[in-house]
């Protein structure tokens, strides 16, 4: 099984990522993840990519899309994947179908949990007081927001055209939630 996991910051993915990657049992790779393994491990990728992030600039495609591509080629991901942050643009999106297709494989769906904005605001703002996230205001989140839907909707549309979204309800008690997506993933062939 070789999915995507798409939302707002706040809509439960990494949570929800878990619960899937144990189902299927199949690793669930974040970005945030690869990026900061790479970087503390000091591999050329990562020191390429820790100059933009210490300038606060984002990671060009083609250093994501290298450090994707070296973590789904991982021996643990033969069997498929779930994806957190990426794709992140319609480059990418080409990029990852060039690296399925090179495994003689496709992605079987796309997670796209939806939450109400202000329970997500609400999340979002509960989650920095918890954590000590000073920077995590709400003008912050809600900025968060406007950029993940004006740069998210083109991709969504993407794979809506596919045929391979799954729209899930991320409202409501976690394990309801995961309930909804395994009722909507179980019903797509694993390959």
């Amino acid at each position: 099984m070789r999915l995507i996991i798409m939302g707002p910051p706040g809509a439960g993915k990494g949570t929800q990522a878990k619960f899937i990657a144990d189902h299927f049992k199949i690793p669930a790779i974040s970005t945030g993840d690869i990026f900061r393994a790479n970087v503390s491990e000091g591999t050329p990728l990562g020191v390429e990519a820790k100059r933009y992030m210490d300038a606060g600039e984002y990671v060009p495609d083609e250093v994501t899309n290298r450090m994707v591509r070296n973590r789904i080629d991982e021996p643990d991901a033969a069997n498929g994947f779930l994806l957190d942050g990426y794709p992140r643009t319609v480059a990418q999106v080409e990029e990852l179908d060039g690296m399925i297709e090179f495994t003689g494989h496709h992605l079987d769906a796309v997670v796209c949990l939806t939450v109400d904005q202000e329970e997500i605001v609400s999340r979002l703002l509960q989650r920095a007081q918890v954590e000590g996230r000073a920077d995590d205001t709400e003008d912050v989140i809600r900025r968060r927001q406007e950029v993940y839907l004006k740069e998210t909707e083109p991709l969504i549309e993407t794979y809506k055209k596919r045929g391979i979204v799954h729209e899930i309800d991320g409202m409501g008690e976690v394990d309801e939630v995961t309930a909804r997506i395994f009722d909507a993933l179980d019903v797509v062939p694993e390959s």
